[in-house]
């Protein structure tokens, strides 16, 4: 008998086929000489009916354990639903019961939860309709993101987990390390012995897979990571991941104009992507979590996004007539209310800001020939603020010393970084998109621990 998935019965099997459906058990009504019972295999939004009458064979001790939570396998034959709300339903010939759930004890019962207990849960979380919409959309971004590269000719790169080197200079690193904590060896002038741990020196996780794949652009043109970065920034908000994954496109022969092009078509991509492949999830998070949220995939989709320079963006947050919490003047990094203030009051549509004075970027960004300013952009989106930031990496090796210097790093830790530019160096570019941000801009979800399966954050690793 033929396995299927109840995404597909749902979408395309007619009655008098005969099938298997594997699942979990969300509800069961009892009547008299018969059960109704709804299956989901998390293949879909819908679950399935399956009717069960009292000539099925152990009918009185199946039903007994058929509670909520249950997983089961059902043998039947599809017939048409004289209810309302389905077009099929399975009539059960043969069932059977792999794992029994307390009806006492099972945590998800049909009622609503709120998404603070559900994160207690983690384990069971993905059994309810809100992270069963997520993550399947969560996937569809992914299948989209690698489309979306492999049709351009781009290489995927595995970049390095465990790294020796501060990519973006902000110090929030996770160290890794295999020295005894209860015994550190210390040098004579009692610093950290790092001679004696696994790598010889001092080693951290990754907070970005740029510079590698930078590395990888000099030798293949187009390349880009899609991975999992790790940032010791102590925020407890609904917006930070202590582990998360980023999505780094890098092209050689690339300046800021072009790499701004390919961040709006890859943006666009996906959205339209996910409404095709998704569309029953991203209506329920249209009608369940956020009544905008096909509005906004259809602003991203269907506009060409506002450009900008920073400091036009500067003069415009200063004209507005709004009180901002964050003051407003030339060098100082916009902040998330800036950031939604241009893209969803100013020009109600994404915004791209460009050019940001040197000092509050890093290192690698192309310096501009006002010496003031670096090659860099950032996407701001209606609703989150910065979604995607990239730049024009510098080629100058002369200028990179510079700017590495200037930013307290010493030369020769990136040493290999520089001999690209000793050795055949072009113009590139690249950004990097952090992908919990973008399926929480799409789905709506109001917290960033929400659209991954286990969040990692301060005080929590459960799970």
């Amino acid at each position: 008998m033929l396995n299927r998935r109840i995404a597909e019965i749902l979408r395309s099997s007619q009655p008098d086929e005969s099938l298997l459906v594997q699942g979990w058990v969300r509800t069961k009504r009892e009547l008299k000489g018969f059960a109704f019972i709804e299956i989901n295999d998390g293949s879909s939004l819908a679950n399935l009916q399956v009717v069960i009458n009292e000539d099925v064979p152990d009918y009185e001790t199946t039903i007994k354990n058929l509670n909520t939570g249950a997983a089961v396998e059902v043998a039947g034959v599809l017939v048409a639903s004289q209810g309302k709300g389905q077009r099929i339903e399975l009539k059960a010939e043969k069932l059977k019961v792999y794992g029994e759930a307390d009806p006492e004890t099972y945590p998800l019962q049909k009622k609503r939860h709120s998404f603070e207990f559900l994160r207690t849960i983690g384990h069971l979380r993905s059994r309810t309709n809100s992270f069963g919409a997520v993550f399947r959309v969560r996937n569809a971004c992914s299948a989209a993101i690698h489309q979306f590269f492999q049709e351009r000719g781009f290489l995927w790169v595995h970049t390095p987990i465990i790294t020796a080197s501060d990519c973006e200079g902000a110090g929030e690193l996770f160290s890794v390390t295999s020295l005894d904590l209860k015994n550190i060896p210390r040098t004579d002038n009692q610093a950290i012995d790092y001679s004696q741990d696994f790598f010889g020196k001092p080693t951290y996780l990754t907070v970005s897979g740029q510079l590698e794949a930078e590395v990888m652009a000099m030798a293949f043109g187009n390349v880009y990571t899609f991975g999992p970065t790790f940032r010791a920034e102590n925020s407890n908000t609904s917006r930070h991941l202590a582990e998360f994954w980023m999505v780094e496109p890098e092209m050689a022969f690339c300046n800021l104009e072009e790499d701004m092009d390919l961040a709006e078509a890859f943006l666009k991509y996906i959205f339209e992507y996910v409404l095709v492949k998704c569309p029953e999830d991203m209506e329920f998070f249209n009608q369940r979590i956020d009544n905008s949220v096909l509005a906004t995939a259809e602003n991203i989709i269907n506009n060409q996004f506002e450009r900008l320079t920073y400091t036009d963006a500067i003069k415009l947050l200063e004209k507005a007539d709004v009180k901002f919490d964050y003051p407003v003047s030339w060098g100082l990094d916009l902040q998330s209310e800036h950031e939604r203030y241009l893209a969803e009051q100013l020009f109600k549509k994404p915004v791209i800001v460009t050019d940001y004075p040197a000092q509050i970027k890093a290192f690698y960004m192309r310096l501009s020939d006002d010496e003031k300013t670096v090659r860099a952009m950032d996407i701001l989106a209606p609703k989150i603020g910065e979604i995607i930031g990239g730049s024009q990496r510098e080629e100058r090796l002369d200028v990179l010393e510079r700017r590495v210097i200037s930013q307290g790093m010493k030369p020769e830790d990136l040493w290999w970084y520089l001999d690209l530019r000793r050795y055949g160096t072009v113009p590139h570019a690249g950004f990097g998109l952090g992908f919990e941000r973008l399926v929480q801009f799409m789905t709506g979800m109001g917290n960033i621990r929400d659209v991954i399966p286990f969040p990692r954050t301060p005080q929590n690793a459960e799970f």
